[in-house]
């Protein structure tokens, strides 16, 4: 390890920090820098030991050595994150290693560091995931905050899909916009609008929600509007509809794809006029309302197909929020496995540590067409059901054991015709794995613009639309 002058220590408070490399000096190094700046350190030769060291998640921050005898670092790694050890970890690699440490950061790496570097480069790089671990401590607590119980966890993630989603949300929620959320059912739509309402100026006022495939038409435009006593049989008394009872808060539509032409074009008056009638009666009244709406379909096919009015699409479509479906969220399903083990088994008294790396490979292989929702109940059913302390592929529903994993299978068959059947399988995932990601780069290139992503890489416009619609891909800049 090279010299360089000592720089005072930015990352405050007494950390718990674990080195994990074979070189005795880098250990000894760590261990002098980093304890005269008030830190526990403490460093394991022996990568096994300091793999159970590790699981122990006593530690902060865990320096870990990329290569090493017996155990590589990157095994190690995936054992820890596998394991739900909340550790930051840093790896230690070598100049002719960079390309393997970008990979462990790919794996849940917070950063790295390249031999030789000096206690300034170290500082640096603790102070840096020190920081990041404290936003993230406060990103949590937010995301508590903004849980609601009959609601789903389903806005947690650190995936970049994810990470545009919040951003956006950011940006959208002190605004007084109109949001459309799209993606597929289980994604978390009602999570994302809760976290918006939350987030903005109308939060000290109602959230108030409506199912558009729930009602009748008719009764769905009394729900809206209201109606008027003797309106139409049955209306007893007069009723306030939503758009009255959520004044200067919020309105939600879930699957308002679902509306009805007529009922279309009513809403469409109310967002123009900013005034709404009863049904049955002749006045209007003013309305202070922010909508939000939410659809598992595609509006724009709707509105080429003439189901679904296009003056009121891009009414709705002001600012469109995508959320993607679980499948597509690269790292976030160990993230959420984990957060919903760990509830389920302080509800149910259970003490289940986590999964073992075979089965969270399977879990990851698993394409969760029931996407978040379908993972929150799994999680669900195996802390009841499972009677160890750690979750095996045998605990794992059929279904997701069934699934090939990317790189393995867990279990061959015996029998030629259906190994054949199984290669198959494995090369469809494998090329549907591509293509999704190929389409993702690609749209995240060109700022979601479907027309300049399918320019960029050579497609007709029409056959890479029609890949995006196979992967459930909704674009925010048609063309």
């Amino acid at each position: 390890m090279s010299d360089s002058p000592s720089v005072s220590s930015t990352f405050g408070a007494c950390h718990r920090i674990l080195v994990i490399d074979d070189e005795a000096i880098i250990g000894l190094s760590c261990r002098r820098i980093l304890s005269g700046e008030g830190h526990e350190v403490r460093s394991y030769e022996d990568p096994q030991a300091g793999l159970q060291a590790a699981l122990s998640g006593d530690y902060d921050v865990i320096l870990l050595d990329l290569m090493m005898p017996g155990i590589n670092g990157l095994d190690v790694l995936k054992r820890i994150k596998a394991a739900g050890v909340s550790s930051e970890v840093v790896i230690i690699t070598g100049h002719s290693t960079v390309e393997s440490a970008v990979e462990a950061m790919q794996h849940g790496a917070a950063d790295y560091l390249s031999k030789p570097f000096s206690p300034s480069q170290l500082k640096v790089v603790l102070e840096k995931v020190c920081e990041r671990s404290a936003l993230m401590r406060e990103n949590l607590l937010l995301r508590q905050e903004l849980e609601v119980a009959q609601g789903f966890e389903g806005i947690i993630g650190e995936s970049r899909p994810m990470e545009r989603v919040f951003s956006l949300m950011r940006r959208v929620a002190p605004s007084e916009g109109t949001v459309l959320i799209t993606g597929e059912s289980g994604t978390g739509k009602e999570m994302v609008v809760r976290a918006i309402h939350r987030l903005s100026r109308r939060k000290n006022h109602p959230l108030l929600a409506c199912d558009c495939s729930a009602l009748a038409p008719t009764l769905l435009e009394s729900e809206l509007f209201g109606h008027v006593k003797g309106s139409f049989s049955g209306a007893i008394a007069t009723k306030q509809g939503l758009f009255e009872a959520a004044s200067r808060g919020t309105l939600f539509l879930d699957e308002v794809a679902n509306l009805s032409m007529e009922t279309q074009g009513k809403l469409l008056r109310v967002l123009e006029t900013k005034r709404v009638r009863k049904v049955g009666d002749t006045a209007e009244r003013e309305i202070d309302i922010r909508l939000i709406a939410a659809t598992n379909r595609d509006l724009s096919e709707m509105v080429a197909e003439g189901d679904f009015r296009e003056d009121l699409y891009y009414r709705l479509n002001v600012v469109p929020i995508y959320l993607p479906p679980l499948y597509q969220r690269h790292g976030d399903i160990p993230i959420l496995a984990m957060d919903f083990l760990g509830r389920f088994c302080k509800k149910n008294d259970r003490d289940i540590k986590g999964f073992s790396p075979e089965a969270m490979a399977q879990m990851e292989s698993y394409r969760w067409p029931g996407n978040v929702r379908e993972l929150r109940n799994i999680v669900e059913r195996i802390a009841i059901l499972c009677d160890h302390d750690r979750i095996e592929p045998q605990h794992l529903p059929p279904e997701i054991r069934r699934s090939p994993t990317r790189s393995t299978v867990a279990q061959l068959p015996r029998e030629w015709e259906e190994f054949k059947k199984l290669k198959q399988q494995v090369r469809d995932a494998s090329v549907q794995e591509l293509e999704c990601r190929f389409l993702t780069e690609a749209l995240e290139r060109c700022d979601f613009n479907v027309s300049k992503a399918a320019e960029d890489v050579g497609m007709q416009r029409t056959n890479f639309h029609a890949l995006m619609r196979k992967y459930g891909l909704t674009p925010e800049v048609d063309s």
